[in-house]
């Protein structure tokens, strides 16, 4: 029942078609997933799963780096409480002193456990004084009555010649939220105009939070991403009973929609969509006269993996990065 109740919130498909699936893919929730899209059930593939965790997002920056930290509650009633908040921010601050581990996206992924036991001053009349991370964090779950949990963090540092730009989206206050996008726009031209990278920087990491890319490029959409996204697209144009030779063309045709959806470079532009990202970064290489290029991205969202952490007990998602 717990499977079938994860996999229904997963993909509101109807109860029936759910246990059909999972039965037919001895209850394995991904591959059942998977079934019911080739089936044509999932209403939308695009839709973000309902999550568990309440909490917030919090997100520091200086002239060289910026990190952002997801602290989970089980409420939103306690993620509105501005001592979660003052939390929150505080430990996004001490994540900006912390080396994390280096992805192959360029961006830092921020162990709890790098700063759990660090001590920090807070100056807050409710929460005062030095103590660790994790002993703040236990003394704000007792006055909130919650479980209170550091889940993650992430970092990115500025490129050598560029910017660096954040986007906090359902911001309560400045500094936390529960959506955010890191961009850094690299430039060859140390002397280029700063101020057109930063307006363009900012609106693209707001696309980031509002389009949510997989990829950078075509070239970095794994082979395992597009082998799966091939078949269930195969399996879907078959079920339209045309000739094989039409049924290839729907797919190449679907495959390109495909990599419009996930792929930022080939994404159209939110605030433009006359445009798509690449055409956007040409005309701003005109602009400062230099070529500008995205160095990397980072999407964060509260709660975002945790259904299929439970399910699958393995561990914590790495955000939507490139």
């Amino acid at each position: 029942m717990n499977l079938i109740k994860q996999l229904r919130e997963r993909t509101s498909a109807p109860i029936k078609e759910v246990k059909s699936a999972l039965v037919d893919s001895n209850w394995d929730i991904e591959s059942a997933q998977k079934e019911l899209r080739k089936r044509g059930i999932v209403l939308a593939s695009k839709k973000a799963s309902r999550t568990a965790a309440e909490g917030l997002l919090a997100l520091a920056q200086n002239d060289r780096k910026a990190a952002v930290i997801e602290l989970n509650c089980e409420t939103d009633f306690v993620a509105r409480n501005e001592i979660f908040q003052y939390l929150a921010v505080s430990l996004a601050k001490v994540a900006l002193l912390v080396d994390g581990t280096r992805q192959p996206s360029g961006a830092l992924h921020v162990e709890p456990e790098l700063f759990e036991e660090l001590k920090i001053n807070f100056h807050h009349p409710k929460l005062s004084g030095e103590r660790t991370v994790q002993n703040a964090i236990t003394e704000v779950a007792a006055m909130m009555g919650e479980n209170v949990k550091l889940r993650r963090g992430f970092a990115m540092s500025a490129p050598s010649y560029g910017i660096l730009s954040t986007y906090l989206h359902t911001s309560p206050q400045p500094g936390v939220g529960r959506i955010a996008g890191l961009l850094s726009l690299e430039v060859e031209d140390q002397n280029a105009s700063v101020d057109a990278l930063q307006h363009v920087g900012s609106e693209l990491a707001m696309h980031v939070v509002a389009a949510k890319p997989l990829f950078l490029t075509k070239d970095d959409v794994s082979t395992e991403a597009m082998e799966s996204e091939r078949e269930i697209l195969k399996s879907q144009a078959e079920s339209t009973g045309k000739p094989q030779m039409a049924v290839e063309k729907m797919v190449e045709g679907r495959l390109r929609k495909y990599f419009e959806e996930v792929v930022l470079m080939e994404q159209k532009f939110v605030v433009n969509d006359t445009l798509n990202v690449k055409t956007l970064l040409n005309n701003l290489s005109k602009e400062v006269g230099s070529p500008v290029k995205v160095g990397s991205f980072l999407r964060v969202e509260v709660g975002e993996g945790l259904q299929r952490l439970e399910s699958s007990n393995t561990g914590e998602p790495l955000a939507q990065a490139a």
